[in-house]
């Protein structure tokens, strides 16, 4: 990946790692908080976090006039420390957690060539947003 191309997109969470943790990866949550606004919202959710397995998530505007389908395979997992994706178009994706409690996360993504760089890091800083919010109303 090259860091210099690439996007980032960080929160600070007040939760300890072990919530986070599951929050961020098991699929009746990420159901609940992936989604950059309200006008976004998952069709499908599909998680197998280990190296090598898959993920797939069916994003699509409640209005109907965008979706697309997030997915990709997990190249690294170690637990409660990172994750490390590849995604189907061959973009890769690197997650670190730091701390214990509260847990930084953050996301250091390639982006898309075609499409706006600054609207691609507002989409992405913006779930992450919403991810911290799920996370601490817990």
């Amino acid at each position: 990946m090259n860091k210099e191309t690439a996007l980032t997109a960080s929160v600070i969470i007040n939760q300890p790692i072990d919530l986070v943790w599951e929050l961020w990866n098991e699929p009746e949550h990420i159901i609940k908080w992936n989604a950059p606004s309200a006008e976004w919202n998952n069709k499908k959710i599909e998680n197998h976090l280990i190296e090598g397995g898959s993920f797939l998530f069916a994003m699509a505007k409640k209005d109907g006039s965008e979706s697309f389908d997030f997915k990709g395979t997990y190249t690294e997992i170690t637990t409660h420390q990172n994750i490390a994706y590849i995604l189907h178009d061959g973009r890769k994706t690197t997650i670190t957690f730091a701390g214990s409690a509260p847990v930084t996360l953050n996301e250091i993504f390639e982006p898309v060539a075609d499409l706006n760089f600054d609207m691609q890091q507002e989409f992405c800083q913006s779930v992450l947003n919403k991810f911290k919010a799920y996370a601490e109303q817990l």
